[in-house]
């Protein structure tokens, strides 16, 4: 489910102003700003100040900046002069015009689909900014400075790359000519402070029953599988499970682009890898997964299986490492047993249906759904256990849903928690472990709205 993009009249009048100044996107402002730029790498020495504290560069580079726009003799006021200094400061330290946008801790996604047509994600819903680059030269120059300093490259050889921000945000930029209309860049901001189990309940994404239940599930060391679009917060949900883990277990982490932020102090972390310049070198996914095995992990968690590593992944959770966790695009939990039956049949075409049924039925105890509302909110809409097979077929028991219900006069979503009355099987294995989860939960309903 998407995010609804409003029109700019109806953007956070208070936030803008804060932020930008609608002579921002006037041309002879940016004329001015790439000028000053120009003047000032051709009057800097660029190498002394590379062995310089980035504090005292700073402080260099302003002084050079503010006599160069004294010698302008441009007709700026002294908070014009001021941020025309620090939007250079921006293009020579920073990543120029996303500076603003990055600063903001609100703004969880930005979007470049144009150089003059930026949008920024706040709770859950897509706004227009005034942001704007200068032309196709400046964004494509703003993506390689994000790209190099993590050591890959983008050319018209390479036209696609995933890269990170030093504060672990996952970057993706295409550039032409795969991007028909100039470049074009997303970065999916990673939150300074990751949200804690206190906070998805305030947030309503869970109740306190649903949320009681999966802890048991991680401490009892079930394997539980993550489902939702893109968006949905299935990343943020697998940070907040893998924090119940027992410290004293060694966690293995395997992710495209590096982005968990685990709490405990044995975790063993790796990120896969693209082939080099010469088509060479790339590390997949799979090949982590059963790198992973010889590591003698505790727990494997891997950020998202979405091709052949599924079929891995369900034989170490088929072969003693329980307690594994991972996410996976889908729409359902029924769908995501659907995907994963793709997934392994891409890895080995001789297995039967069956048997990969049997394989996913064996290794997933349990599969967590999670959707975004029209709303922007974010709530876990189903619990589902899996029960085993059924002649040819996995079996499954919603154990908590949440029902939509309808709209606010605000447009916000209204519904409410479930529990369907069911006990999961796996409760037995709970007790195992020592731990009692009360029966009263499986019988409540949190009304929402």
């Amino acid at each position: 489910m998407t995010g609804t993009i409003l029109p700019r009249t109806d953007r956070d009048t208070a936030w803008e102003t804060r932020l930008f100044r609608k002579d921002a996107i006037v041309p002879q402002y940016q004329d001015l700003k790439f000028a000053l730029h120009r003047k000032l790498l051709d009057r800097i020495d660029l190498e002394s100040l590379s062995t310089m504290p980035e504090d005292r560069a700073k402080i260099e580079i302003r002084a050079a900046i503010t006599s160069l726009v004294d010698e302008e003799k441009a007709p700026l006021s002294l908070t014009e002069k001021e941020r025309v200094i620090t939007e250079v400061l921006d293009e020579v330290f920073g990543l120029g015009p996303l500076e603003p946008l990055l600063r903001d801790s609100t703004i969880s996604d930005i979007l470049v689909t144009t150089p003059h047509m930026v949008y920024i994600e706040r709770a859950g819903k897509l706004y227009e900014t005034p942001v704007q680059f200068k032309d196709d030269k400046h964004l494509l120059r703003i993506i390689e400075k994000i790209v190099s300093r993590i050591g890959r490259r983008i050319d018209e050889s390479s036209p696609m790359v995933d890269a990170r921000l030093a504060d672990g945000s996952r970057v993706n930029a295409v550039i032409p000519p795969l991007a028909v209309d100039g470049p074009l860049l997303s970065i999916r901001r990673f939150g300074r402070s990751p949200l804690q189990p206190a906070d998805l309940l305030a947030n309503l994404t869970l109740t306190d029953g649903i949320l009681l239940l999966l802890e048991a599930a991680v401490k009892a060391r079930l394997n539980i599988v993550i489902s939702g679009g893109t968006g949905s917060g299935k990343t943020t949900l697998l940070n907040v499970l893998s924090s119940y883990i027992p410290s004293d277990e060694r966690i293995v982490s395997i992710e495209d682009a590096a982005e968990l932020q685990l709490h405990q102090r044995h975790v063993a972390r790796m990120e896969t890898r693209p082939p080099n310049v010469e088509g060479k070198g790339d590390v997949h996914i799979r090949q982590l997964v059963i790198n992973a095995l010889r590591m003698r992990p505790d727990r494997i968690i891997v950020g998202e299986v979405r091709g052949e590593e599924a079929l891995d992944m369900l034989q170490a959770m088929n072969t003693g490492h329980d307690g594994s966790l991972t996410t996976i695009h889908a729409n359902s939990p029924r769908d995501a047993i659907g995907r994963l039956q793709a997934m392994v049949g891409m890895a080995n075409s001789n297995m039967s249906i069956t048997a990969i049924r049997e394989m996913i039925s064996s290794a997933v105890n349990l599969f967590v759904h999670i959707a975004r509302f029209s709303d922007g909110t974010r709530r876990v809409t189903h619990l589902t256990e899996c029960v085993g097979m059924e002649g040819e077929h996995v079996t499954t028991q919603d154990i908590f849903v949440f029902d939509k219900t309808g709209l606010t006069l605000s447009r916000r979503v209204t519904g409410r928690f479930r529990a369907t009355g069911i006990r999961p099987k796996f409760c037995e294995r709970l007790e195992a472990a020592g731990i009692e989860i009360p029966t009263s939960i499986f019988q409540s309903v949190v009304e929402i709205g």
